[in-house]
């Protein structure tokens, strides 16, 4: 029985403590710049120190055993869908669309990203000491940005897939989620999943879209996996953009 309690306590451990670590240096970062520390060295390390501890919990704690392997038919179909959300993610923010749809480029930023009815700090241009600039190797150094990339693309796109769909989504209608299907689906529960996850990200609507791609995804193939690895390349795709092209306001 008490070997029972741990593997659940366990279980629930490895779904949502990497995720709340992470959510919560994120607001812990504005205080402690206030200690002194400048911001060109404070967020990229602290991005790279958060993405190794939550990382080594994962692995710890290894939630994934209550799941079966990722299915190789799931392969090809997450690659594409993580490639086709990195293009509705990127798209709009374009330079080459702000130069022939001025007009919808400045709507999108002022109204679908937070804050609704004011335009981003980065928009139209990344001032020179704005805080993305920080991830920057000429800054930051090859090796912190290397280390944001793979955070990215290998740490937090897998701890939010095991939070919002391994666990939050299927909490909502049975406490011990672990006992219902991931293909399961309930209208109610998959909507506030819909909507916490986008407003989890600045670029709201977007987010939305791409949680909900993510969350049919796993309800359809029953493959939480499969949608970590959708999320992942999500991710990855968008930090190559961001490098390539020095598009910083989407970090």
């Amino acid at each position: 029985m008490e070997t029972a309690i741990k593997e659940r306590r366990s279980v629930f451990a490895g779904h949502v403590v990497p995720f709340l670590i992470w959510i919560g240096v994120i607001f812990a970062l504005p205080g402690i710049e206030k200690l002194g520390f400048t911001t060109h060295i404070l967020y990229p390390w602290a991005y790279m120190i958060k993405s190794a501890l939550c990382a080594v919990l994962f692995l710890w704690l290894k939630p994934w055993r209550i799941y079966s392997s990722l299915e190789l038919r799931n392969i090809l179909p997450a690659l594409l869908i993580g490639f086709g959300i990195a293009l509705i993610w990127i798209v709009p923010e374009m330079p080459l669309v702000g130069r022939f749809f001025p007009a919808f480029q400045d709507f999108y930023h002022r109204w679908l990203i937070m804050m609704p009815g004011t335009l981003p700090s980065y928009y139209p241009e990344l001032p020179p000491g704005h805080l993305s600039w920080s991830y920057a190797p000429e800054r930051a150094g090859w090796f912190l940005t290397v280390m944001k990339l793979f955070g990215s693309c290998c740490v937090i796109a897998v701890i939010e897939e095991f939070f919002f769909r391994g666990f939050f989504y299927r909490w909502q209608s049975h406490g011990r989620f672990w006992l219902q299907p991931l293909s399961e689906f309930d209208m109610q529960a998959f909507l506030i999943t819909v909507a916490v996850f986008g407003l989890e990200h600045d670029r709201w609507l977007m987010g939305m879209a791409a949680g909900a791609v993510y969350g049919l995804f796993v309800i359809i193939r029953g493959d939480i996996w499969a949608a970590a690895l959708a999320h992942g390349v999500t991710n990855f795709l968008l930090g190559l953009y961001v490098i390539i092209t020095q598009q910083y306001g989407f970090w």
